[in-house]
């Protein structure tokens, strides 16, 4: 009897636990008017300071989003599309100002809280579908800091080599990585040291952070600039031609290749409780960083198609050697500098908004609450900042970018396979 008693009880348990789970997944976050969200956070000490005016802003998303890809990614695409790239930037662009339209608007209307789309998912859906959110873009965010800082440290060690004195004497364990086990491991020393300098200046608050990521960004701008001013001199308006030599359908697959160097812009819209006039300036710093990065992505594309035939690129660095063969070597010195900035302000912001999503989990309960305090004199998530450093350098330094995409692809699939909106049919598709 007593048995019968406490399987019946152990059962009445483990269905109040699972209802109250699925009570819990269901319910969806109310905001607070800002004024209102502002206040509470301000009395409870548990909020951030407000530094950051427009032109940080639009810096931010423009660090975010421009990396060395720009002279990269630019010829691998032109290899295919022909001059027709200029068309697949401005498309992926378009489809990108309408998805920073949507940023813009909720920005607007919510712009007391950090968050992001987690928060946003959180107030339109529910709590699983915002969770879910969250994993995606940890994913995203951890695994492509570890292989930013991988490259970036493969950019450092080959702008050094530029001087005689470091040419062919650096290890590999210091650049591109000492490989172990048949090569899915790989040791590098560099990549985590320069994570644990951008944490470092991270966590030091807001303005130290926008001072370097301003002064990074603004570097790279004016390097991309002069590659546009010295390449429209050598432009041959007979390479333009033709335009699409493989056709529409090559200028829209790399439209789909090169959309991902937008997506910086949605980083603004994390740094809502730190802007001075977040209803006036998230909206104008979303649109503006997108748009000068359309503007820049388009000017490289003229000139690089425009100095050298399409089906001349080189595959590795297109942009460098278009301009070595024309005799300008000097600006190949500057790509790798803007190289080195681009990749910098890119690891930054995504370190920066990895720790603001992690701060608001941690306020809404979704996480241990360390990771929701705030410093009381630095004014920064310092629990959150510095977990993102040592989960990104544990990744840098021992795998390559190569493996960690793989990991990335894996994760994804996995997380796919473990949503409850996905149907059986569906996950046996996968």
């Amino acid at each position: 009897m007593g048995g019968h008693q406490g399987s019946s009880t152990e059962r009445f348990s483990s269905a109040t636990w699972f209802s109250q789970l699925c009570t819990s997944a269901r319910r969806f976050k109310s905001l607070a008017p800002p004024s209102l969200e502002t206040a509470v956070r301000s009395t409870s000490g548990d909020s951030l300071v407000r530094r950051l005016g427009l032109c940080d802003l639009i810096l931010l998303g423009i660090g975010a989003s421009i990396g060395a890809g720009v002279f990269v990614v630019t010829g691998t695409v032109a290899r295919d599309a022909g001059p027709g790239v200029t068309i697949s930037f401005l498309l992926a662009g378009a489809s990108c100002v309408l998805n920073a339209l949507c940023y813009a608007e909720l920005a607007s209307r919510f712009p007391a809280v950090v968050g992001g789309a987690y928060m946003y998912s959180y107030s339109a859906f529910n709590e699983i579908t915002a969770f879910l959110v969250f994993v995606q873009l940890m994913l995203d965010y951890h695994i492509g800091a570890a292989s930013i800082s991988r490259s970036l440290a493969s950019y450092a060690v080959a702008l050094l080599e530029l001087f005689p004195a470091f040419k062919g004497c650096i290890p590999l364990w210091i650049g591109s990585g000492q490989e172990l086990f048949g090569g899915f491991l790989s040791f590098n020393i560099l990549a985590p040291i320069l994570l644990a300098l951008l944490t470092l200046v991270l966590c030091q608050g807001v303005r130290e952070s926008s001072a370097v990521n301003s002064v990074m960004t603004a570097t790279k701008v004016v390097i991309v600039l002069v590659v546009i001013c010295a390449g429209a001199f050598d432009i041959d308006v007979a390479n333009w031609s033709p335009f699409a030599p493989n056709g529409f359908k090559a200028v829209l697959t790399g439209a789909t290749v090169v959309f991902f160097s937008y997506v910086g812009f949605d980083a603004v819209a994390n740094s809502a409780e730190e802007s001075n006039n977040p209803q006036r300036d998230l909206p104008i710093g979303i649109m503006g960083s997108l748009l000068v990065c359309i503007s820049l992505y388009i000017g490289v594309c003229l000139v690089l198609t425009g100095m050298v035939p399409f089906n001349l690129l080189s595959e590795d660095a297109p942009l460098a050697e278009a301009f070595s063969s024309k005799g300008m070597k000097f600006v190949s010195v500057l790509i790798s500098i803007g190289a080195v900035a681009g990749l910098t302000t890119t690891l930054l912001v995504g370190l920066y908004v990895q720790s603001r999503l992690y701060l608001g989990l941690g306020r809404d309960g979704l996480l241990p609450s360390f990771f929701s305090r705030i410093h009381p004199t630095l004014h920064t998530p310092l629990h959150s900042q510095i977990w993102c450093g040592i989960v990104a350098a544990v990744l840098a330094g021992i795998f390559n970018v190569h493996s960690l995409s793989h990991i990335l692809s894996v994760a994804m699939l996995v997380q796919q396979m473990s949503d409850p909106r996905i149907d059986d049919k569906t996950k046996a598709q996968v």
